[in-house]
């Protein structure tokens, strides 16, 4: 069994077969869902699916920097009540809500709104810290401004994924300073120009990677250009096996054990490794 720990499934592109997604994720060996948020709308809705799935899916809240606008601070505002309501004392520990994300660091298209997506990314940093609830952290063309922020807070911080990785071995050793925090590894690792199979195992220990699809987007070889969904993480499995000289199943012992380790609240609701 596997765990996405990240999988988009209140978007859109799954509101007429969600159920369906669902089922073929449990048939494919997919224990459990983390489903990320990209503003004060989605994290209502991954909330709303936590409840809807309870045991399989759990939740996020988080801003997104692409969607990090003119609107910021009313967004972390309404987002933070949420953050509130779902952690206090009466419903912490039965709480859908494992981590902050999807945040972070996005300047690829744009720097328009640079100063306010540094703003808004160290604002949730420091909810992380006060929580204690992991991040799920998305950066593009910003690793040095993000890594800058993260040290400022490295000590208190209680881990997280740095989602999506597809850096090279610089880049990997950088992030993995952080020790708390592992690497997000989905469908590009199976790319034919990807060149995560040789990168990984050079500097990644097993201890230190997460699977996710970041569905419905990035569907791994042969499947690429359809619709992702968590049942297709088989084929990531498969290629890191390879890539790392395991067996398929040691990959999904370990890459589960890493999630639980960093988003906890998963982890006391789950029995999946007795």
């Amino acid at each position: 069994m596997y765990i996405d720990t990240h999988a988009h499934l209140d978007g859109e592109e799954f509101k007429d077969d969600l159920d369906a997604v669902i089922q073929r994720a449990h048939e494919a060996g997919c224990h459990q869902v983390f489903v990320p948020a990209i503003d004060i709308k989605s994290s209502e809705a991954s909330l709303e699916l936590a409840r809807r799935y309870s045991g399989f899916c759990y939740a996020m809240v988080g801003l997104h920097p692409e969607e990090v606008r003119a609107d910021w601070k009313e967004q972390l505002e309404k987002i933070h009540s949420l953050l509130t309501t779902y952690q206090s004392p009466l419903t912490s520990h039965h709480s859908p809500l494992i981590a902050i994300g999807e945040v972070g660091l996005d300047f690829y298209w744009s720097r328009e709104f640079e100063q306010e997506q540094l703003l808004a990314f160290e604002e949730q940093v420091r909810w992380s810290v006060e929580t204690q609830l992991p991040l799920m952290i998305h950066c593009r063309k910003a690793q040095n401004e993000l890594v800058a922020i993260l040290k400022q807070y490295a000590k208190d911080l209680p881990g997280g994924v740095f989602h999506c990785f597809t850096g090279n071995e610089q880049e990997a050793r950088q992030l993995l300073e952080f020790d708390r925090f592992v690497l997000g590894i989905g469908g590009v690792l199976t790319f034919k120009k990807s060149h995560l199979p040789e990168t990984l195992p050079a500097v990644v220990p097993l201890n230190r990677i997460v699977l996710e699809t970041d569905a419905p987007y990035m569907a791994p070889v042969p499947l690429r250009g359809q619709r992702n969904e968590p049942a297709f993480i088989r084929h990531v499995i498969t290629r890191m096996a390879e890539a790392y000289g395991a067996s398929e199943e040691d990959i999904c012992t370990q890459t589960t054990r890493n999630a639980l380790r960093i988003f906890a609240s998963a982890d006391r609701h789950s029995h999946c490794l007795q």
